[in-house]
């Protein structure tokens, strides 16, 4: 929620007292660069809009997974999400058709909510950890996917979260050999920093 880590905003705007991305106008960030902390050939990178991206991937063969990322003090973000989307109803019937969109996040609450006001929108809880029998009994009578972190997946759990009628997307795998060993599991996705990878022999 704050972007000192990711732009140049102390830089471009000494002194404020915080750095939150509600804290500023659109037309400030605007301003930003978003791309020297990433690499020196992305010097300038604007910050972009949810508009933007969905123009960009409309009527493309590129889906969109997106992550309601936790912020402590933006407590409407699912809702205003969903919301937003349903301003778009052209892109979400094609997206939705192709099954080019879904929605995921680290804390179930901010899905669950989500999926209460957008239930047509696939749906993934994002767990760090390997989720508990219980948890994944709970989570399938309304979520859509469950995306562990790759080290704790293994064919026992693939083959639970099947059986439940989920699908499973794995992340970050970006080594060759893990990406063969999930892909042999039988994951539904695999979530990469390198999808050049994915289409290597």
């Amino acid at each position: 929620c704050t972007m000192e880590r990711t732009t140049n905003i102390e830089d471009l705007y000494p002194g404020r007292p915080r750095y939150r991305v509600s804290d500023f106008t659109w037309k400030e960030l605007q301003h930003l660069d978003a791309g020297t902390w990433f690499h020196k050939k992305y010097v300038g990178e604007p910050l972009i809009t949810l508009d933007d991206v969905i123009h960009r991937i409309d009527r493309t063969h590129t889906g969109l997974l997106a992550e309601i990322s936790p912020c402590g003090h933006y407590t409407d973000i699912a809702t205003d999400l969903a919301d937003h989307l349903t301003t778009k109803p052209a892109y979400l019937s094609r997206a939705l058709t192709h099954h080019q969109l879904a929605v995921q996040s680290f804390q179930p609450d901010d899905a669950h909510a989500f999926h209460t006001r957008l239930p047509t929108i696939p749906i993934g809880i994002l767990d760090a950890d390997r989720p508990t029998d219980t948890e994944l009994q709970q989570l399938s009578t309304w979520a859509d996917q469950i995306n562990p972190q790759h080290t704790v997946t293994d064919q026992t759990l693939v083959d639970r979260i099947h059986q439940l009628g989920m699908n499973i997307n794995v992340w970050t795998v970006d080594e060759p050999g893990a990406i063969r060993t999930m892909t042999n599991l039988g994951v539904d996705g695999i979530i990469t920093d390198y999808p050049q990878t994915l289409t290597q022999p």
